[in-house]
């Protein structure tokens, strides 16, 4: 349930040398709940991607983003983690992939995104 407990899963992290952690995970109240704080108990800097981890009911998953966010946990969304990974849509290397997950996955910003290309008649 918390894999903070796994001394592998933390060596990985550890060995990464980086304090920033970026955690979803199945279940909120439970498998990203616990790691979460017991990483911030460690000196991470935490950020769980809420809207890709779920929970047994709405209260729990909107508890447990409670508890996590009063213990200095950071709540984000995949797109939030998406676009600071991005940084910046003139980061050609990156741009077609992203905006394909975008158009794929994000629903009206997707629509939006291929709107604007088949404007401008073409990609980006």
């Amino acid at each position: 349930m918390n894999s903070w407990e796994d001394k592998n899963f933390v060596s990985a992290i550890e060995k990464s040398k980086r304090k920033k952690i970026v955690m979803a995970a199945l279940w909120t109240e439970v498998c990203l709940a616990f790691p979460a704080l017991s990483a911030i108990q460690a000196g991470y800097e935490v950020y769980a991607v809420v809207d890709a981890s779920g929970a047994s009911s709405t209260e729990a998953h909107e508890t447990a983003i409670k508890r996590m966010t009063q213990a200095g946990i950071i709540p984000v969304t995949w797109l939030q983690v998406l676009y600071e990974l991005q940084r910046d849509w003139a980061r050609k290397e990156t741009y077609a992939a992203v905006t394909n997950l975008i158009k794929e996955h994000a629903g009206a910003y997707g629509c939006g995104i291929f709107y604007v290309e088949s404007m401008m008649g073409g990609h980006g």
